[in-house]
């Protein structure tokens, strides 16, 4: 089956004042991890969409079996960093079944837990699979082309966990045991390091 995965990687860490993506944990970058994961998948197409520090990031991480595209609207949303990845990843491949969307700065991706989502989907009818943490699901999780045209369709800084809401019939989910550790501030950082 036709996969392709997006790393929204263009956002500002406007609560950390510098990008999340560079941050170190166990001596790969947070971008480095979830970049490392998806290529792990054995997955072709694969898009990191940058914007904020784009040229910083750029710098640090340059990947010939990744695609990056730089989303010059990144301060409109997370919803156009979708847009972008999904149309750049229709671009390689027109016939792709699903799209995993990810984001950078969850410590504990791994090609494992990328891999069980697209081994949920080809042994369920499910068109949504989410991970499951903490009291709630959401990133990483795959779509299918069923809803590539919501996903074009998202406005402003509404992200993909809009169409789980929206659709949870059409939803399940794998557990993602450490998926509620991302880092949005200092001190989420200071309790991952922590941990190393």
């Amino acid at each position: 089956m036709d996969n392709g995965i997006i790393i929204l990687a263009a956002g500002n860490s406007s609560r950390l004042g510098k990008p999340k993506q560079l941050l170190s944990y166990k001596g790969k970058s947070l971008l480095e991890i979830a970049t490392e994961a998806a290529i792990g998948t054995g997955v072709s197409a694969i898009v990191t969409v940058l914007g904020a520090y784009a040229d910083e990031i750029s710098a640090a991480h340059q990947r010939s079996n990744i695609n990056y595209f730089i989303n010059e609207s990144w301060e409109k949303g997370m919803s156009t960093s979708i847009q972008a990845g999904l149309a750049e990843l229709l671009k390689l491949n027109p016939a792709m079944e699903n799209v995993i969307i990810t984001v950078s700065d969850q410590a504990f991706l791994t090609a494992e837990t990328l891999m069980q989502l697209i081994a949920e989907k080809e042994h369920t009818a499910y068109h949504i699979i989410a991970s499951k943490y903490g009291n709630t699901i959401g990133t990483p999780v795959l779509f299918n082309k069923k809803y590539f045209t919501d996903l074009m369709n998202l406005t402003g800084d509404t992200g993909a966990k809009h169409l789980i809401k929206h659709h949870p019939n059409e939803v399940t989910s794998i557990y993602f045991e450490k998926g509620f550790i991302d880092i949005d501030t200092e001190a989420d950082y200071d309790n991952l390091t922590k941990q190393q």
